[in-house]
């Protein structure tokens, strides 16, 4: 487990199952409004959320450590999709929970008016860094929706992501809201952390949540940021960056340092690939 500097804050929140979380807000298909706030700011505005939500609670720890790592093409098509706005675009990753090393395959499809929809497999963590074990249900998800790579097409390892994320629970509205601190970047032989910033996501049906307009009338709107696609524009500035170029200029820019080994990557060419 992780100790943050949320823990007064979020201790003082009520708790919440995971069982009872899935059940009432599992929102695989949902709008998201992401948010970068600074961590220093976080305690007063999860204070003014005590009325709201509910975090969630497994024995005890109210934060926990994730990692994830994403796959690409080649070419990086889900990359390209993001970077030039394409309205469907798809990610590929596995997420680990490192506090119980419960693993997920997971294929997040972007559709029509921001609506997102995830599909899962459960996964070994031993194949964190690779889905050839799941590449069935990868091309299922991908086909299913008309979108993506054509089945077989290489999905390698490009980059890898681990924050800290507390969940919360805003019962009135089914909604949940995600608080992810220690953010932190990995791609070949670089690595980005971002310590003092954090990404609050709403996730909603559709509706604003109390925690976007809580934002919104502080003067904090959404922003643009893909923990991928942000991330690896970031490590490599050498690729498109036109999405996020203020968000990368005002907060990812010279904060890259050396890291330890990261997943093998090899890199080809890159040029503009269809989506679907």
């Amino acid at each position: 487990m992780t100790t943050t500097p949320l823990g007064p804050t979020l201790a003082r929140l009520a708790p919440v199952g995971l069982a009872e979380l899935v059940d009432r807000a599992a929102l695989q298909t949902r709008v998201d409004r992401k948010y970068l706030v600074p961590v220093e700011a976080l305690p007063q505005l999860l204070g003014r959320l005590m009325p709201y939500a509910r975090v969630l609670d497994i024995d005890g720890e109210r934060t926990f450590r994730y990692r994830s790592v994403y796959f690409d093409t080649p070419q990086l098509v889900s990359f390209h999709c993001a970077a030039y706005r394409r309205r469907r675009r798809f990610k590929v990753r596995t997420r680990t929970y490192l506090d119980s090393a419960q693993c997920w395959l997971e294929v997040k499809i972007n559709g029509a008016r921001g609506s997102i929809t995830k599909h899962r497999l459960p996964y070994d963590p031993r194949n964190c860094g690779t889905v050839d074990p799941g590449r069935g249900f990868v091309d299922e998800a991908l086909t299913r929706e008309s979108i993506g790579p054509a089945a077989g097409s290489s999905l390698d390892p490009i980059l890898v992501t681990e924050y800290d994320r507390a969940t919360l629970l805003l019962p009135d509205t089914a909604s949940r809201v995600t608080v992810d601190t220690a953010l932190a970047w990995r791609h070949g032989d670089s690595t980005l952390w971002l310590p003092g910033l954090a990404v609050v996501e709403t996730k909603s049906a559709s509706a604003p949540t109390p925690v976007d307009r809580i934002l919104w009338r502080a003067g904090v709107r959404p922003g643009r940021i893909s923990k991928y696609a942000t991330g690896l524009a970031a490590l490599r500035p050498d690729l498109p960056d036109a999405p996020w170029r203020r968000t990368l200029r005002r907060h990812f820019r010279s904060t890259q340092s050396p890291a330890g080994p990261a997943p093998a990557v090899s890199h080809r060419p890159e040029q503009e690939a269809s989506c679907v």
